[in-house]
C-alpha cells in the first residue's frame, strides 16, 4: 500500500484526524514553551543580525542559510511535526543538557554569545526528536555553521589577538636575527604589521581562525565527512596552517617594509598576502578532508517519509508532556544574574582647585545598563580647565562588565568614528584618543578614554578584561572625556589636563584601596600574579610602541589598532 493511500485513509478516519490535531497542538505548545525559555536571547540576536556593525556576520548567516536551503531541497528533508517526538537519547541529552547549561550561564556569567550558542545547540537537539537519527547526525555541521555566524571572531581578536601577535613578532624577530638582521624589535614589527593593515579583513591575523573554522565546517558538510579523530586532526593542522600563513605574511611585510624600506610596497602586499595565505590553507584543508572516507551515498540520501529504511525509535506517549513540563519548569526557574550595580555613591574625587567639575545626572537608560552590569558607581560631570570645556564620565567597578569601549557609545549618539589611536602621555600612561565627526567625515569633537587602577593604566579593553582573571580583583575606573571641540593631544594644556585627572583618580583609588599601595609593579611571575603580569606586559608593549612614534621613529598613522568590540555583543 502506498504512502498516499495510507494518508488518505488516515484523513478519512475521524479518530486519526483528531490524533494528528492533538499531536500538532502538543508540538506547538512545546515549541512555544521552548521559545519562552530562550526569550532573553532574541534581543541579542536582533542586534547581531540587524545592525550595520555586524555586516560580516550577516553575510555569513545569509550564506549559511542559502547553503542549508540548497542541501535540504536536494536531500528532501521533511520534518513530521504532526508526529509524536521520538525517544532519541543523543538529541534529548543535547536539548535538555544545553538548556540546563543555558540557565547556569544566564545566572552566573550572563555572556550573550555563550547563551546564544547554547540556544542553537539545544534547539538542534530538540529538532532531533522529529528527525531520522542518521540525518540528524549528518546535519550537525550545518547547525554549527549557524552558530558560527555569531561574532566569535571579534571576541577572539579581543582576548587572544594581541598575545598571538606578540608571539608572531617574537618569532619574526628571532628569524631575522638568525639571518643577520638584528635591529628589528618586537615593537617595530607589531607597529609595522598593524600600520599597513588598515583594512579589516577576516583573512588576516587571529580572525582568520574564525573564518577558517566556518569554511572547514561547510566543507565537511558538503564533502559528506564525519566528525571523528581524523577530522579533529585535520582541524588542528588547518589552524596551524592559518597561523603559519599569518606568520609568513608578517615576515614578508617586515622584510619589504622595514628592512628594504619599501613601505608603499608593503601596504600593497598586505591584502594579497593575507588572501593568498588563507586560500592556500583552505585548499590544504579540503585535500586533507578528501583523504577521509565519505559517508555512504545511500545513507546520505535516505529520506523516506515514513522512515522505513531507518531503525524505528520508540515514540512513548509520555515523552511530549514530559518535555513540556520540563521546559516549563526550566522557564519558571530562569533567574538572570542579579543586578547589584550603582550600590555605592561615587568616590570623593580630589580634583585640584583649577579643575571645575559640576555633577550632571545620568540618563535612565544609562542607570539601567550600569545597574545591570554591576558598576559600583558612575559619575558624569561638566568640566572647565584652562579654557578647555567638555564632559567626562568616571565608572568605577571591580568587574569588566561595567566597562566598555566608548567608541560604540559615540557612534550610537550619531557621531562617525574618524580615528582612534593610542597616545602616550607618559611612559606608563597610555590613553586612547578618538576623533569624532559627522556623516561626511568632518571633524566635530575630540574624545579620550583610559582604564585606571592602583597598579596601572591602559587604553586596551582586552588588558582590562584579563585583569579580572586574577583571584583578587582590583577596582578600576573607566575615564571617558568628550571635549567641546577638536583638540590636539600634543597640546600642553591637553596633556596637563590628562595628568591632572589621572592623578585625581589615583588619589581616590589609593584612599579606597589602601591595601594595594605597597605593591610594586611589575610583580615576579608567580602562580597568582601571572595573568596580571601578562596584562601589564601587553599594556607596556602598547606604551613602547607609541613612545617610539613620539621619538620620530614611526609616524602616527602606524599606531597599533585593535579590532572594535561592540559593547552590545560581549556581554
Amino acid at each position: 500500500m502506498s504512502t498516499c493511500d495510507t494518508l488518505a485513509r488516515a484523513s478519512a478516519d475521524p479518530t486519526a484526524l483528531r490524533t494528528r490535531a492533538l499531536r500538532v497542538g502538543a508540538n506547538a505548545v512545546l515549541t512555544g514553551l521552548w521559545l519562552w525559555l530562550y526569550r532573553p536571547v532574541f534581543d541579542y540576536l536582533a542586534i547581531i543580525f540587524s545592525r550595520q556593525d555586524f555586516r560580516t556576520n550577516q553575510i555569513v548567516l545569509l550564506g549559511v542559510i542559502v547553503l542549508i536551503a540548497a542541501r535540504v531541497r536536494k536531500g528532501g528533508l521533511r520534518l513530521r511535526m504532526d508526529a509524536a517526538p521520538q525517544l532519541s537519547y543523543p538529541a534529548l541529552i543535547l536539548a535538555l543538557g544545553g538548556s540546563a547549561l543555558y540557565l547556569a550561564v544566564e545566572r552566573f556569567l550572563d555572556i550573550n554569545t555563550i547563551s546564544a550558542s547554547l540556544f542553537g545547540l539545544a534547539s538542534y537537539g530538540l529538532l532531533g526528536l522529529w528527525m531520522q537519527p542518521q540525518r540528524w547526525r549528518q546535519g550537525l555541521p550545518a547547525a554549527l555553521l549557524l552558530i558560527g555566524a555569531l561574532p566569535f571572531g571579534e571576541h577572539m581578536q579581543t582576548f587572544v589577538g594581541y598575545p598571538v601577535r606578540i608571539l608572531t613578532a617574537a618569532i619574526v624577530r628571532d628569524g631575522l636575527a638568525s639571518a643577520g638582521v638584528a635591529s628589528i624589535g618586537i615593537d617595530t614589527i607589531l607597529v609595522l604589521e598593524n600600520g599597513v593593515s588598515q583594512v579589516d579583513l577576516p583573512c588576516s591575523g587571529v580572525k582568520s581562525l574564525w573564518t577558517g573554522m566556518l569554511f572547514l565546517l561547510a566543507a565537511t558538510w558538503i564533502e559528506r565527512r564525519c566528525f571523528n579523530l581524523r577530522w579533529l586532526l585535520t582541524a588542528l593542522v588547518f589552524a596551524s596552517l592559518l597561523l603559519t600563513a599569518n606568520l609568513a605574511r608578517v615576515g614578508v611585510l617586515v622584510v619589504v617594509g622595514q628592512v628594504a624600506g619599501w613601505r608603499l610596497a608593503a601596504e600593497m602586499l598586505h591584502v594579497p598576502l593575507g588572501v593568498l595565505g588563507f586560500v592556500a590553507a583552505c585548499a590544504a584543508a579540503v585535500a586533507l578532508l578528501r583523504l577521509q572516507p565519505p559517508i555512504a551515498q545511500d545513507a546520505w540520501d535516505t529520506h523516506t517519509t515514513d522512515g522505513a529504511s531507518q531503525p524505528r525509535l520508540d515514540r512513548p506517549i509520555w515523552l511530549a508532556p514530559g518535555l513540556a513540563v520540563t521546559v516549563l519548569a526550566m522557564a519558571l526557574a530562569y533567574s538572570p544574574r542579579p543586578q547589584t550595580g550603582l550600590a555605592q555613591p561615587p568616590p570623593a574625587w580630589q580634583f585640584p582647585a583649577g579643575l571645575v567639575a559640576e555633577p550632571v545626572p545620568l540618563k535612565p537608560d544609562e542607570i539601567e545598563w550600569l545597574t545591570r552590569e554591576s558598576a559600583e558607581s558612575a559619575d558624569r560631570r561638566r568640566f572647565e580647565w584652562r579654557g578647555l570645556t567638555g564632559s567626562m564620565m568616571l565608572i568605577t567597578s571591580t568587574t569588566w562588565r561595567a566597562h566598555h569601549r566608548p567608541e560604540r557609545c559615540f557612534e550610537v549618539y550619531g557621531f562617525s568614528l574618524n580615528d582612534s589611536h593610542t597616545y602616550l602621555v607618559a611612559p606608563d600612561f597610555p590613553v586612547r584618543f578618538v576623533s569624532l565627526g559627522d556623516s561626511d567625515g568632518h571633524g566635530l569633537l575630540s574624545a579620550t578614554y583610559w582604564f585606571q587602577s592602583v597598579d596601572g593604566t591602559t587604553d586596551d579593553y582586552a588588558t582590562r578584561i584579563w585583569a579580572d582573571l586574577e583571584p583578587e580583583r582590583e577596582r578600576w575606573v573607566l575615564v571617558t572625556i568628550l571635549f567641546d571641540g577638536v583638540h590636539d593631544p600634543h597640546a600642553a594644556d591637553i596633556q596637563a589636563f590628562y595628568i591632572t585627572l589621572h592623578d585625581a583618580v589615583a588619589r581616590s583609588l589609593d584612599s579606597v584601596d589602601g591595601k594595594f599601595e605597597q605593591q610594586t609593579f611589575p610583580k615576579a611571575f608567580n602562580g597568582t600574579g601571572l595573568i596580571e603580569n601578562l596584562s601589564k606586559h601587553l599594556s607596556n608593549r602598547l606604551a613602547v610602541h607609541h613612545w617610539s612614534f613620539r621619538e620620530g621613529e614611526i609616524s602616527m598613522k602606524e599606531v597599533l589598532h585593535h579590532e572594535k568590540l561592540n559593547a552590545d555583543v560581549f556581554p
